[in-house]
Order: structure tokens, then sequence, then C-alpha cells
């Protein structure tokens, strides 16, 4: 794969298959049948693991705990039909921007 997100669009590829097409055996499926609740423990479980990673300063932790963190995002986006696409857009659109320009960019209610 020559781009940095073709694998989380390969991943997230197969999140949507296990949504659309349950296996019994599946992870993913069984995070998508419990429902978002679940979902979201995961990413908050995996948020901590990266900062105790991070922490702890072990790279090879760093980035094992990262992976499933992205993991976990992107079966959140499956379970909301959100394309990695338009984080990437998100991404795109603030590239270049001050976070404080981009902060105050936002609409009053975001």
């Amino acid at each position: 794969m020559s781009n940095r997100d073709d694998i989380l669009q390969a991943v997230y590829d197969v999140i949507l298959d296990r949504k659309r097409n349950p296996q019994e055996n599946s992870y993913t499926t069984a995070l998508m049948h419990k429902g978002i609740d679940k979902i979201l423990k995961k990413i908050g479980e995996e948020a901590t693991e990266v900062v105790i990673a991070a922490k702890g300063g072990k790279r090879e932790e760093i980035i094992y705990e990262t992976s499933d963190l992205f993991f976990h995002l992107l079966v959140l986006l499956g379970y909301c039909d959100i394309p990695p696409e338009d984080i990437f857009a998100e991404l795109r659109r603030r590239f270049g921007m001050s976070g404080i320009e981009e902060k105050n960019s936002r609409p009053a209610s975001a």
C-alpha cells in the first residue's frame, strides 16, 4: 500500500463487511452487536492504554496501543457510517491553520 490512509481504508472496509455480514467468531461483529456504549468504552480503554504506554516511553508499546486505538476508532466510524475520508477531509481543511484560528472558525455549537 502506497498511501498512509490505504491501510486505514482497508481495515475500515473489513469493519463494514463485518457489519453487513456478521461472522460468529469476529471481534468486530461482537462489538457491533453490543452497540455504541461498548464501542465507546473500548475507545476510552484504548486511549488510556496509549497514555500509559506513552508515559512509560516504550516505543513498541506506544505503537501497539495506538494501533488498538485507531482500530476501535474505525469501528466507531463504521458503526456511525462515517467513512475515514470524511476525517481526512477535515484534517486537510485544518492543515496549515493555527489551532487557535481553527477553533475560532468553528460554529458556536461545535
